[in-house]
């Protein structure tokens, strides 16, 4: 397993990189994200990598930080994302907006990228949810920042309901309903108090 490639930037292509390490140039397959993020050739770079071994071929991929990989290796995990797909969506939305989508469910964020159908949109959100959203608190990254301008009003609504007794789903549902009709200028008592009625 090659963990990260540290050398010179011998090429540089939106799709791909040749670093030169001690004399060996290694083609990496790389995201716009770490292209944009990459200097000049002739300049010294680092790239985190992950190895890709098929029957047909060894693939490099690289990225510019370890939580871009990370989320590739969460994409591809997923069946129905394969690591040209998974480099397709990096390309085309940041990582922290592909985590929003995903945590926040939005099924037409995730399926507007060239590749993504309704199904395998879906089934990434299901997959994926979850686990992001404990590896955000993990973390010590606040769900709020990958969710809505209401997350917070919503978070602290539904503990508040929950301890009064109210079930989870109904409380969840109830104040879901508020919010899309009143919206984000409204308080958490506010929210506590039609969500009791």
């Amino acid at each position: 397993m090659i963990a990260y490639l540290d050398g010179k930037l011998a090429y540089k292509d939106p799709s791909y990189v040749i670093i030169d390490v001690g004399g060996v140039g290694y083609q990496v397959k790389i995201s716009l994200q770490t292209y944009a993020a990459l200097h000049n050739t002739g300049e010294r770079c680092k790239l985190h990598t992950l190895l890709i071994i098929r029957e047909d071929a060894h693939t490099l991929f690289g990225f510019h930080d370890a939580e871009e990989k990370v989320l590739f290796e969460d994409l591809t995990s997923v069946s129905g994302i394969g690591p040209s797909i998974a480099l397709v969506m990096l390309s085309s939305l940041s990582s922290a907006e592909i985590k929003q989508a995903l945590v926040t469910e939005d099924v037409k964020t995730i399926q507007s990228i060239k590749g993504i159908g309704l199904k395998t949109a879906q089934r990434a959100i299901i997959e994926l949810k979850d686990k992001l959203k404990k590896d955000n608190l993990a973390s010590g990254v606040t769900p709020s920042s990958f969710t809505p301008a209401n997350a917070v009003l919503r978070n602290e609504s539904l503990a508040a309901l929950v301890m009064l007794g109210i079930p989870r789903a109904a409380a969840e549902k109830s104040i879901d309903a508020i919010l899309k009709r009143e919206g984000n200028d409204i308080s958490v008592e506010q929210l506590i108090k039609l969500a009791l009625r």
